[in-house]
């Protein structure tokens, strides 16, 4: 009887391991038709980084060697993200980028088109006394988003989280819909986890 109650524990564990999987399969598929559809913003965390948080002492804005960059994997993990775009037709209207070094290379390597560099997507967790305007400035981006296509933004966790109050792992993207007569000027959606990437 013992055994018989393990093997049916064992099977419970294995099938709400398997619905929650399809769950989040289904919900990614959902997020994606809504990005195809348009009028929606993609919030893109930049991809892997060398590790740590924040930036090494005495970093420069305009000196990508002072700051923590992308490492291989988060190269591949942008690169990836934008074969997903292209592979899920869908219509990029404009690609925004933090300042940053490893926002702005994520950008660049998604090939997603130009990248137009802002402001109010730079840091959050460095600019700290400042988090407010930056996120009611991201808050104005987002709610004035009106153009057929998807805007996509590459910062940072920071930023993300008071916008839409989750944080993605590096490399992936919550997905919100702009909703100006709201308080928080967009809805969120969801979030897109990065692809596995392959041997």
């Amino acid at each position: 009887m013992r055994v018989l109650s393990i093997v049916m524990l064992v099977l419970w564990v294995c099938s709400a391991a398997a619905a929650e999987d399809a769950l989040a399969q289904e919900d990614t598929a959902t997020l994606w038709a809504a990005l195809r559809a348009g009028g929606h913003v993609a919030l893109v965390r930049h991809g892997a980084t060398a590790g740590g948080a924040g930036d090494p002492p005495g970093f420069r804005l305009d000196d990508c060697a002072t700051q923590r960059n992308l490492n291989d994997k988060g190269r591949a993990e942008a690169r990836r993200l934008g074969k997903q775009f292209r592979g899920e037709d869908v219509a990029v209207g404009k690609l925004m980028s933090s300042q940053w070094c490893r926002c702005q290379e994520t950008a660049a390597l998604m090939d997603l088109g130009l990248v137009e560099l802002s402001a109010t997507f730079n840091n959050a967790f460095t600019l700290r006394d400042r988090i407010s305007e930056l996120t009611a400035g991201a808050r104005a981006i987002v709610a004035g988003w009106t153009e057929s296509g998807t805007l996509v933004v590459v910062t940072h966790g920071a930023n993300i989280l008071p916008l839409t109050g989750v944080t993605p792992e590096e490399g992936g993207m919550v997905i919100v819909k702009p909703d100006p007569a709201s308080t928080a000027k967009l809805r969120t959606l969801g979030q897109i986890s990065p692809l596995p990437l392959g041997p």
